[in-house]
């Protein structure tokens, strides 16, 4: 059994209660989930099965879409409703303030991650710290907030849609929405709808899952890449490929772009694993084909 499951997992529930339950459905340790999603936090959160789990990595690097409730007037301790309030102010803005600030986030930004999150900072979780009441300073991080499209306002809540890079935090966006507003803000709700090409339309609920249908539920690991592009090759490069050979033919490097991962299959179909173009030519940067 390999491949990945686009679990939806419920609210009231960590990510890894999720893992457990598949691993107990599908009787195999070899599980992994792609991306943590707070108890809180409802949405996609895709399920790698077996050898599907050697590409966890390459599904969370993949564009992210999260629907989000904004509440604006408060800020607590973890920057979502599940904290402690620490301040309280009144609202006193126009829809049209509200939504030039937030409008003003799109593009690439510097973010500080919340002291409540599974960030390792000297390989301590950042929330084990804020649960013994340390605070530490974090480090900016650049992410790309690629759209945000604002659902309805009504003050003190915003409902809005963000489509950003792997590493965004929501609830730091929220609190720094708050921040520009000078009024505060709390992330109120939360539910990831996409995930690389993971849509909550084609997800399954975690409570569907039975040992009777998990099977039928599985995406092969080559339709889960989906998010790369492909690349055929002449099986008579198969060998240097799978020795670790570099590939430095005109033909096939002429056609790629540096920095960009492909999907790749030889000319019967046969899907070999995951390759990009480096200075000394094309190389193999994950086997994954079927022996």
């Amino acid at each position: 059994m390999d491949g990945v499951i686009n679990v939806y997992k419920p609210e009231g529930i960590t990510s890894f209660d999720v893992v457990w339950k598949i691993r107990k459905l599908a009787h195999t340790k070899k599980v992994g989930h792609t991306g943590t999603l707070d108890p809180a936090a409802a949405g996609v959160l895709p399920i790698c099965i077996g050898k599907g789990t050697k590409i966890v990595d390459y599904i969370m690097n993949g564009s992210k879409e999260y629907k989000t409730l904004l509440r604006l007037g408060v800020i607590t301790d973890t920057y979502d409703r599940e904290g402690k309030i620490i301040s309280e102010s009144d609202v006193n803005l126009t829809e049209e303030e509200v939504t030039q600030v937030i409008k003003g986030f799109i593009g690439e930004i510097a973010q500080i991650p919340p002291m409540y999150s599974a960030l390792k900072v000297n390989g301590v979780r950042l929330y084990e710290l804020a649960r013994k009441g340390i605070e530490i300073e974090r480090k900016e991080r650049k992410i790309t907030i690629f759209d945000i499209e604002i659902l309805e306002i009504k003050l003190p809540y915003v409902s809005f849609i963000v489509k950003c890079s792997k590493g965004t935090y929501i609830r730091s966006l929220c609190y720094d929405i708050g921040e520009q507003l000078k009024c505060g803000g709390a992330m109120w709700a939360l539910e990831r709808i996409k995930t690389s090409i993971f849509e909550v339309e084609n997800s399954i609920p975690l409570d569907a899952l039975t040992e009777d249908n998990i099977v039928n539920n599985i995406i092969s690991i080559e339709d889960a890449l989906g998010d790369y592009p492909i690349l055929i090759l002449d099986g008579t490069l198969k060998k240097q490929l799978l020795n670790g050979v570099s590939i430095y033919d005109k033909e096939v490097t002429d056609q790629l772009k540096e920095d960009q991962v492909y999907r790749v299959f030889f000319k019967d179909n046969e899907f070999f694993g995951l390759g990009s173009l480096y200075k000394s030519g094309f190389k193999m940067k994950k086997l994954l084909f079927q022996e």
